[in-house]
């Protein structure tokens, strides 16, 4: 993942968000050193996926999906016999991180803009991967683990959550990747936000203090 350049700004456009840590994050030219964890996981918690519209008492957040994947990437790699690296997890937790700040589009959405939030989505993760010590380019094998158990997590809330038929689903986030009926039950059913901040912290702060495993798959 490269650098994206910085756009230009006006003149008297303000272009930072002032986060409950007290930090800007300027998202024309974010830096690491602005970013933190619970400013991450405050956000997304209150970021709700399919823009809301999901059954629940609560909204279906980006950061329980965020756990979701981290989760269905490490079965995943499990069911291919392989291990996933540490580094390769904490990536896939914060793989939506960018949302904190620009919130969740809803694919229709994204394909009615056009490709220019890519730009500023790009640079927010490549601070976040800098701030948590992550690669600023993602390895290609990492960028297809996520997008695999991205689509795998899309198909399970789509069909539990959103409404979608199960053929419906397939078409347009492939075969689904079977979870235990306990793990659906907890995983799926949508938590309060500071249900989904706390678990996404405990998430974080699980992947952050474990050693560095072997290599990656």
């Amino acid at each position: 993942m490269t650098r994206a350049p910085a756009a230009p700004r006006a003149a008297s456009a303000r272009v930072w968000q002032r986060m409950l840590s007290g930090r800007r994050l300027d998202l024309i030219d974010p830096s690491p050193l602005d970013i933190e964890i619970e400013d991450i996981a405050h956000g997304l918690a209150r970021v709700a996926r399919w823009n809301g519209q999901t059954g629940g008492p609560h909204a279906f957040s980006v950061a329980q999906h965020s756990v979701l994947v981290e989760l269905i990437a490490q079965r995943q790699a499990r069911a291919r016999g392989a291990e996933l690296d540490r580094r390769w997890r904490l990536a896939t937790l914060l793989h939506d991180a960018p949302e904190y700040v620009v919130g969740d589009m809803i694919s229709p959405f994204k394909a009615v803009l056009g490709g220019d939030y890519k730009a500023v989505e790009a640079r927010l993760l490549v601070a976040v991967s800098l701030r948590f010590g992550l690669p600023a380019t993602w390895p290609a094998p990492l960028v297809r683990l996520v997008k695999a158990a991205d689509r795998a997590s899309a198909f399970l809330e789509a069909t539990r959550l959103a409404g979608f038929e199960v053929g419906e689903a397939r078409r347009f986030f492939g075969q689904p990747f079977p979870l235990d009926p306990a793990t659906e039950r907890d995983l799926l059913a949508p938590w309060s936000a500071e249900e989904a901040k706390t678990r996404f912290l405990e998430r974080f702060a699980a992947i952050a203090g474990e050693e560095t495993a072997g290599p990656q798959p």
